[in-house]
């Protein structure tokens, strides 16, 4: 009998460890980029400048075309030193994506499959944002990994999180951001999963974050993540959070091999 106890134990480790299952879940849409034009879809846009902020992370954005490649079923968006610093306004430029006023997501799961070119002052993220003032609909940070960082982080911004910044009492009451470990060298699933009173992620099947409505709290916009969002997917190089670049030798990039979305 304790034999088979400790057969069957290590079959529940065996079992705990399998990619968590997608039995209930039903692919309701899919880009696998298996073309020769990013943009053909009709789903995707470049992001371009800082339309409404002169926030770090846009300040970098560039429609150069050398910024956007898509190769052997990847979209690969680059990040490099700029040739004309002058009419760029940076030293350096990079690629993005988004699905702005062209699909949003709302009550599912997100998955992106891809890999994160690692570089000092590299700062790639996937992230979701809807249309509505920042930080009033709040931002669903799903990716953001800095410089050589063998993990990534998962934020969520909303007014709630905002004023935790100088209210101590609303900081990390509940928690709103977290690292997770990654294979640094090769590529990811990261996932995301929306509902109307949680938002969990995941890396690799596992779960590794979650963020649920607290009630009593929906006066002072803790949770307002149950809206449709638009998804960001850029290169963004320098900042005052990931520091500064060191000199670029050759494009640094990132793979998307694909992004999907299921709903139950």
């Amino acid at each position: 009998m304790r034999k088979l106890l400790v057969i069957l134990c290590a079959l529940s480790i065996t079992i705990g460890c399998k990619k968590e299952p997608l039995e209930d879940w039903k692919l309701v849409w899919e880009d696998d980029f298996n073309r020769d034009d990013i943009f053909s879809t009709g789903i995707w846009s470049k992001i371009w400048g800082c339309p409404t902020s002169d926030a770090d992370w846009c300040k970098t954005m560039s429609q150069d075309p050398s910024l956007f490649e898509i190769k052997n079923g990847n979209l690969i968006l680059l990040g490099k030193t700029s040739s004309d610093p002058v009419k760029d306004k940076s030293k350096y430029i990079t690629g993005g994506v988004s699905t702005k006023n062209k699909k949003y997501f709302q009550n599912g799961r997100l998955e992106i499959r891809c890999k994160l070119e690692a570089h000092q002052g590299a700062w790639p993220a996937i992230w979701m944002v809807p249309d509505a003032p920042w930080p009033t609909g709040g931002e669903i940070d799903i990716v953001e990994r800095l410089n050589y960082d063998p993990f990534v982080y998962h934020t969520l911004h909303s007014p709630y999180t905002q004023a935790g910044k100088k209210d101590p009492s609303k900081k990390n009451n509940p928690p709103s951001h977290t690292k997770a470990t990654i294979n640094p060298d090769d590529y990811n699933i990261y996932a995301v999963e929306l509902d109307t009173d949680e938002v969990r992620f995941y890396v690799n099947g596992t779960q590794t974050f979650s963020y649920a409505r607290v009630p009593e709290k929906e006066s002072e916009g803790q949770f307002p993540f149950n809206r449709p969002y638009m998804l960001r997917i850029d290169m963004q190089l320098g900042g005052k959070w990931v520091g500064e670049v060191k000199p670029l030798t050759k494009p640094i990039r990132m793979y998307i091999d694909w992004v999907r979305f299921y709903q139950k």
